[in-house]
């Protein structure tokens, strides 16, 4: 949060830093990796030398993921938590949620995100 800033979409700072930490932009700084867009399913494929190895979900995305696989999210968490990003390591069956976060002050993102076991089918 900008110091003195009122927060939410008034903070120019805190959106100005998540733009700069760009997840995609990032991956396809890295040699060997491309991000190609499904026109079949969620988010955004991540390949490394060829090979599919992670998907990547941004907001709403996420529940788009959960429904292609029968998760029913609402019985899990009581409201739709949206991550910044979220990436599942296909390599690694492992599912990362990404929360960007720019501040001044004390606090954390735990109002935002909660510890969810989703098992995959």
């Amino acid at each position: 949060m900008r110091k003195g800033g009122k927060g939410g979409s008034t903070t120019l700072t805190g959106l100005n830093f998540e733009e700069k930490v760009d997840l995609y932009k990032l991956l396809e700084k890295i040699p060997g990796y491309n991000l190609k867009k499904s026109n079949e399913r969620a988010g955004i494929d991540v390949y490394f030398e060829k090979k599919l190895v992670a998907r990547c979900f941004r907001k709403h995305e996420f529940y788009k993921f959960l429904e292609e696989n029968n998760v029913n999210w609402k019985k899990i968490i009581s409201r739709k938590l949206l991550p910044d990003d979220a990436m599942l390591v296909i390599v690694r069956d492992t599912l990362f949620i990404i929360e960007v976060k720019y501040q001044q002050v004390a606090g954390s993102v735990d109002e935002k995100l909660q510890t969810c076991d989703f098992k995959r089918k």
